[in-house]
């Protein structure tokens, strides 16, 4: 099973990377642009087939995939053409200027790359990104609208005794705290709660909000128990308890003064409806997006965990090993079928949100990169236009080659380390 859950992330991660070049390669043949090649993966070619002008195949090692367009820079100072490729990999090994000219066809004139006005290379370039993005929504939207997700629920797991502030954080009742409000109304756990105060309760965080809201208040609750309603009334007790963002997550360390009723909620799985989707999806892009960009201030915790004896902190940066190793732990897990399926679709939405977000980094040689050369130059010919100045002409991205090279080899230094870790100290679900 462990085995079957890392063939299953594979196929997974495979499909991902041929629809990002997909993206590339449609809006590429749109614009009227040659592409040579389209390839999953790198190395040596496993299977591949010439169909029209295009190659399409798939490569050995399935980290990566590319499509080779002709005329990705201007020509240089000795008027050569060059190809390049959108993968950062193959980039550090062609040459900037020259490796295309041999490639290039009577015709060709009219169909590079580089000649495409900017909103069209632009269009090109982020079409790739774009297709993990939309990959990533759908496939968002398939679990929590169709499966459902864990959250606590309306439902009592347990009572508490007596009132105690969440900042004390400890469990048992001294003789001179309070009964809670829960345990004098008679709240006993497998009631769930369908109503507070007169409003109909469909969310634990809407319950949680009301009780919240209510410090000092005797109001009435109805609890189905075994099928029957039943109206409870409970006098609201005002306690320290965890404070809340905006999103409804418990903000750690921070507390106010606010209701508390004294229960712990159940977990189960709950479908979410479009609007509560689209919350959540929000907030996990903006939790990405964070993550992101604390991503260098986690190398050192990460060299610790790969080669010292530091712990492997959950949230720790993983890589494609490492994801891997989680879908076959998913497979392992012993729950139901249709919640591995879930997990396994989850996993894939992750990868595919953080494919979009990093290659959306405005550095060479990321897609981000190519549609910020892409800016730049529309931004120099209007303002060369409006000041009636002569067209500076295309904008020489080459020129800035040397620069990639420095990330991509950031970027791989960062990767490796990344392996280590994931095969020695991988991050572990269960």
């Amino acid at each position: 099973m462990f085995i079957l859950g890392i063939v299953v992330f594979a196929v997974g991660l495979l499909i991902s990377i041929a629809w990002h070049e997909l993206g590339h390669l449609s809006t590429a043949k749109m614009f009227g642009i040659r592409v040579p090649q389209y390839m999953v993966g790198f190395g040596p070619t496993i299977w591949s087939r010439q169909k029209g002008e295009t190659e399409y195949g798939v490569k050995a090692i399935p980290f990566g995939g590319y499509i080779r367009m002709i005329g990705m820079f201007p020509p240089g100072p000795d008027g050569r053409l060059e190809k390049r490729s959108t993968s950062p990999w193959r980039g550090m090994i062609e040459d900037a200027r020259s490796a295309a000219f041999e490639e290039l066809r009577p015709g060709d004139e009219t169909r590079l790359f580089y000649t495409r006005a900017p909103w069209k290379r632009v269009i090109v370039m982020f079409a790739g990104p774009f297709m993990n993005l939309i990959l990533a929504v759908a496939l968002f939207l398939t679990v929590l609208m169709g499966f459902g997700i864990t959250q606590q629920t309306t439902t009592v797991a347990s009572v508490s005794r007596c009132v105690i502030a969440q900042s004390e954080n400890r469990d048992d009742c001294k003789a001179s705290d309070p009964a809670s409000p829960a345990a004098a109304a008679g709240l006993k756990a497998g009631d769930r709660i369908v109503s507070f105060n007169g409003v109909p309760t469909d969310s634990w965080n809407q319950l949680s909000d009301l009780i919240r809201a209510n410090p000092g208040k005797e109001v009435p609750i109805v609890v189905d128990r075994k099928g029957q309603d039943v109206t409870l009334h409970a006098k609201i007790a005002t306690n320290q308890v965890a404070k809340k963002d905006s999103s409804g997550q418990i903000v750690e360390g921070q507390y106010v003064s606010a209701g508390f009723l004294g229960f712990s909620a159940a977990t189960g799985v709950v479908k979410q409806d479009f609007g509560e989707s689209v919350t959540w999806m929000g907030d996990r892009i903006g939790e990405a997006a964070d993550s992101l960009a604390a991503l260098p201030g986690k190398v050192p915790a990460l060299w610790d965990a790969a080669f010292g004896d530091g712990p492997r902190e959950p949230d720790s940066p993983m890589g494609v090993v490492g994801a891997a190793r989680v879908g076959g732990e998913i497979a392992t897990l012993d729950i139901p079928a249709t919640q591995q399926l879930a997990m396994f679709v989850m996993l894939v939405a992750g990868f595919n949100l953080s494919l979009f977000l990093f290659n959306m980094l405005p550095l060479l040689p990321l897609d981000g990169g190519h549609i910020a050369g892409a800016l730049w130059e529309s931004l120099r010919r209007n303002t060369a236009k409006v000041l009636r100045r002569p067209d500076p002409g295309p904008f020489d991205v080459a020129k800035l080659m040397p620069v990639a090279y420095v990330v991509a080899g950031i970027f791989i230094c960062f990767t490796l380390l990344v392996l280590v870790a994931d095969v020695v100290n991988p991050v572990r679900i269960s």
